[in-house]
Formats: C-alpha cells, sequence, structure tokens
C-alpha cells in the first residue's frame, strides 16, 4: 500500500516538471519576433540619375576666347552663344562680371531648343602683359548652375612714347621737355586731341596730319600749374589699337615745410612741447615770412632763424586741458609767405595715459 502511494506521487511530480518546462519553452518562441514570408528586411531605395532628370539645360558652344595681341588701353569684344538643350525653360538669373569687363545678353530666358548669346567687352589696361579675366553666368539649369566663362589677352604696345614722365618747375622760364610719339607696327595714325589737367599744359596739334612718328613741343601756363602740381596728359589717337596715350606730371613745389605734420606724444595739459619746424624753398630763391598763426592757440612760435634757403622755427605746443576720456587734441599751424602763398601744417598731440608719479 505505501509503495503504491509512493509511486503515485512520483508520477504527479514528473508530470508537473515536464508541464513547466513546456511552458517556457513556449514563452521563449513568443519572444522572437516574426518576419513574414517572403518580405526583406531591409528596403533598398534606387538611386536617381541626376542627368536622367528633366528641366533646362544650359550648353556654351565654348568657354575660352583669347583675343591675342591688343593694345593697351583698348576695347575689344567677343560672344558665348549658349542653347538650352533641356526640357525646361531656361532662365539667366545673374552674369558676375571682373574688372574691365561689360557683359550684355542677348535673352534672359530660352525654351527648350533655343539659342541665345552673352556679348563681352574687355578693356584692357595700359600695363604690357597677359590679363585673364573670369565671368560666371548663373541660370537655373540644376546640373550646371554657375558656368565660368575665361578671357585672355597679350596687351602689347603699338605706340611708344617718351618721357613716360614729366618732371616739371615753377619757375617763369621753365621748359617743358619735347614729346616724342612712335608707332610701333608701321601703321599710321594722328592726333586727335591734346589735353591736360587744369589745362596747365597746352601743344599745337593737326588733327589732319598723318604719321607714324609725332614730336609734340608742349608749353607750361605756371600759374595754372601752381594750383595743381600734379595730373595727366592726355592725347587722344586714331590708331586702331592705341587710342590714348597718358603721361602723368609732376611739379616741385617752390616752398617746403619739414616736417608737414607735427606728432606729440605723452602730452601733459598745459607743459609745453617743443618742437622745430623748417620753412625751405626748393629753387634757393630768397623770401620771407610775413606772419604765422595757430587755429586753435596752441602753437606759439619762441625763434625763428634764417638759414641757406630758407628758415627754423622753434615752437612751443602747450596742449589744453583734457576733458573726460580725451585722449588727443588738434590744431593747425599757418605760415603766411610775403607774396601771397600760405603753407599749413596740422598738429596732433596724444595725452599721457599714465599719471605721472609725484
Amino acid at each position: 500500500m505505501e509503495r503504491r502511494c509512493f509511486n503515485l506521487v512520483t508520477f504527479i511530480v514528473s508530470c508537473a516538471l515536464v508541464l513547466g518546462i513546456g511552458c517556457r519553452e513556449q514563452t521563449k518562441v513568443a519572444e522572437k519576433p516574426q518576419v513574414p514570408v517572403g518580405l526583406p528586411e531591409k528596403v533598398k531605395v534606387p538611386e536617381v540619375n541626376e542627368t536622367a532628370l528633366g528641366g533646362p539645360k544650359i550648353m556654351f558652344e565654348k568657354v575660352f576666347h583669347d583675343f591675342g595681341e591688343v593694345g593697351p588701353g583698348t576695347k575689344n569684344t567677343c560672344e558665348f552663344k549658349f542653347t538650352n538643350t533641356g526640357d525646361g525653360v531656361l532662365k539667366i538669373t545673374r552674369v558676375e562680371e571682373c574688372c574691365g569687363v561689360v557683359t550684355k545678353l542677348s535673352k534672359r530666358e530660352c525654351a527648350p531648343g533655343e539659342s541665345g548669346t552673352l556679348e563681352v567687352e574687355h578693356r584692357v589696361s595700359q600695363q604690357p602683359g597677359t590679363v585673364r579675366r573670369q565671368i560666371y553666368v548663373n541660370n537655373n539649369d540644376k546640373t550646371n548652375p554657375r558656368v565660368g566663362l575665361t578671357i585672355a589677352a597679350r596687351i602689347v604696345p603699338k605706340v611708344d612714347y617718351e618721357p613716360k614722365t614729366l618732371n616739371l618747375v615753377l619757375r617763369g622760364d621753365a621748359n617743358c621737355p619735347s614729346i616724342v610719339l612712335t608707332g610701333l607696327d608701321g601703321k599710321p595714325f594722328s592726333i586727335k586731341q591734346f589735353k591736360s589737367t587744369g589745362d596747365c599744359i597746352t601743344a599745337d596739334i593737326d588733327s589732319s596730319v598723318e604719321a607714324t612718328k609725332f614730336v609734340l613741343q608742349p608749353k607750361i601756363d605756371t600759374e595754372r600749374l601752381r594750383k595743381g602740381l600734379n595730373g595727366v596728359i592726355e592725347i587722344s589717337l586714331t590708331h586702331p589699337e592705341c587710342d590714348t596715350v597718358a603721361i602723368p606730371f609732376n611739379a616741385l613745389p617752390t616752398f617746403e615745410i619739414k616736417p608737414p605734420v607735427i606728432i606729440a606724444f605723452n602730452a601733459e595739459p598745459q607743459k609745453p612741447i617743443d618742437r622745430d619746424l623748417w620753412i625751405l624753398n626748393n629753387y634757393g630763391e630768397d623770401f620771407e615770412i610775413e606772419a604765422t598763426s595757430s587755429q586753435n592757440k596752441y602753437i606759439a612760435v619762441t625763434s625763428q632763424q634764417k638759414i641757406h634757403n630758407g628758415y627754423q622755427l622753434r615752437l612751443a605746443i602747450t596742449p589744453p586741458e583734457a576733458l573726460s576720456n580725451q585722449r588727443t587734441f588738434t590744431d593747425v599751424f599757418s605760415v603766411n609767405i610775403k607774396g601771397g602763398e600760405k603753407l599749413i601744417v596740422t598738429c596732433r598731440g596724444f595725452y599721457l595715459t599714465k599719471p605721472v608719479k609725484p
């Protein structure tokens, strides 16, 4: 009887264990994610070929133009032809120009298959050498929205001239050196116009005469030259590759003031600062100082000494009382030369920023 009870208990326990293991295995299977049959785990998006997209397409016949040899200061033009090879309306929004370049579009919009031109005008400099310029065409072609165009030229003188610069004097008997113009390519030309800054230099010309070489005898108006010591002579020509010759000029002034600007550092209010000033005649001529003045009354002349070609002045600069946060002060000192000429020198002072120890 006891043996039968023992066997029954053993059978019941074994059944319970088997049922528990089965439940745990079912739980594990339930926790594993299920993938439907025939559905890939990762969906691939097909790549898009940009060149296969529709829309406008801009196509230039060329993107580079070489003007070859050109004369200094000349205007040179060329054209860049383009076509819309796409299936949408081409719109040119902007043309980026560079130094010396002017552009003109025949049209800003082109239907599919239509063409247009970009006219380019390039005025080269007066300096010989090789130049390259970039132009950019902005448009609505998604594959080529900014097209770069290049122009190039070799600047070669066609007319030589001497002198390249005129250094003049202000004496009454001053003569201007001759100006010689020579064609370098054997092509005859004529002189259309001769003009100068302030009309202080003139020359007799005959615009009906053609030649490969000219010798001009300029004349100086000294009084006009005094009003503008620096300028440019412009000679207009009919040469096809050299329309203008520009010759800068400058004149030595009668008087010179040294230094042209007075700087005073570490200035303290009401404590004079000594400075020397020289008034010189560049032509070695005698002259007299008629009067001196200070615009803000900060500068006074303490001594005046005659030297070989002018005067040496000793100045006392007295800085004014500084206002709150004031770091600088200025004044203008004037020297009147007997005969009417007036010379001016600017004075600029900087206050001492650190406190002075007693």
